[in-house]
């Protein structure tokens, strides 16, 4: 029993550790165009992202039940523990990496990737619900696709409903609506991304035979608002600089389109209890706006950095997963 419990509570940690790092991976997710824009001091940004992770993550479960029961069954997993254990070393390793690189990846494929890389090596591949698998996928596929469309399709329209405005006028303007798109885009931030540590703790739960279901229990949900909070007050000014100055000059007009098409492309897929990335849907925001705003404005070669990261974050991990499973059980 002791063991049991030491075991999980590595699990806990390492999960908690995930959320932690994913919080100041994923701050500038929703801070990188208020910041870029000087609509909010960089402090001040990230106490509010801190903030409203918070209150969000503590909102909604249905991503968590999501990501801890469509990939694979824990009831059926005998090494189960072994299996996150796994995941959740490759998913931070994955993090940190693209982190230090100041890519902004997504801690979601990293997630989904490596929890599938380690069913398939740790149980083998009949394991794998490859229906939920590819449910999860195609979200993660299709949400940037339809937050660049929203982007572009904000950004025409606010073009055209200002178009005689003074520039400096319409700016002062949208620089004071970018504190509520920032909060907006946090909020939105925690009802997602945060859920998906509560999934994985909660997946332990029950492959260790502690929880019958994958209802999410209370102090879960506390603990793992409590470190996307923390981890999002750290802040992530690498991938800040390269989402609110490398993509393309962004003006608060910008700021506000890219970040109210983003939140309501998550808060939609919460909605539908489906994890999408965060990291994702703002960054193709962003490309949307650009494009709307002038198309030759988007340095599309660091745009490009950014999709290739995203195709081959949940292979790498997959494949980081199951050498991580390999060499440890």
């Amino acid at each position: 029993m002791e063991t049991s419990l030491l075991v999980l509570g590595i699990v806990v940690f390492l999960a908690l550790a995930f959320d932690f790092i994913n919080g100041f991976h994923d701050t500038a997710n929703a801070i990188a165009t208020s910041v870029s824009t000087r609509a909010l001091k960089p402090r001040t940004a990230i106490i509010l992202a801190a903030v409203m992770n918070f209150v969000g993550a503590l909102m909604f479960t249905g991503v968590a039940k999501k990501i801890g029961g469509s990939i694979t069954d824990p009831t059926k997993l005998e090494n189960g523990i072994d299996v996150v254990i796994a995941t959740l070393i490759a998913a931070i390793i994955w993090n940190l990496v693209t982190w230090w690189l100041g890519i902004p990846s997504s801690s979601s494929h990293a997630l989904i990737g490596a929890l599938a890389g380690a069913v398939y090596i740790g149980a083998g591949s009949e394991h794998i619900k490859w229906s939920g698998f590819i449910e999860i996928v195609e979200g993660l596929v299709f949400s940037p696709l339809i937050a660049f469309v929203i982007g572009y399709i904000v950004m025409m329209i606010l073009k055209w409903i200002f178009a005689k405005r003074s520039p400096h006028t319409v700016n002062k303007g949208f620089r004071t609506m970018q504190i509520i798109t920032a909060a907006l885009q946090s909020f939105t931030h925690g009802t997602n991304d945060a859920q998906k540590a509560m999934g994985i703790i909660t997946f332990a739960l029950v492959t260790s035979g502690r929880l019958d279901t994958m209802e999410v229990p209370l102090w879960v949900k506390i603990a793992a608002a409590t470190a996307m909070a923390l981890g999002t007050s750290i802040g992530g000014w690498k991938i800040i600089k390269t989402m609110g100055t490398k993509i393309f000059k962004i003006e608060p007009i910008n700021g506000f389109a890219a970040d109210i098409s983003a939140a309501t492309v998550i808060f939609s897929a919460t909605l539908l209890h489906l994890p999408v990335s965060t990291t994702h849907a703002i960054t193709s925001a962003i490309l949307g706006v650009g494009s709307a705003k002038r198309f030759s404005a988007v340095k599309w070669g660091v745009a490009g950095r950014i999709v290739v990261t995203w195709f081959i974050t949940i292979p790498i991990s997959a494949v980081l997963a199951g050498i991580i499973f390999k060499l440890f059980f």
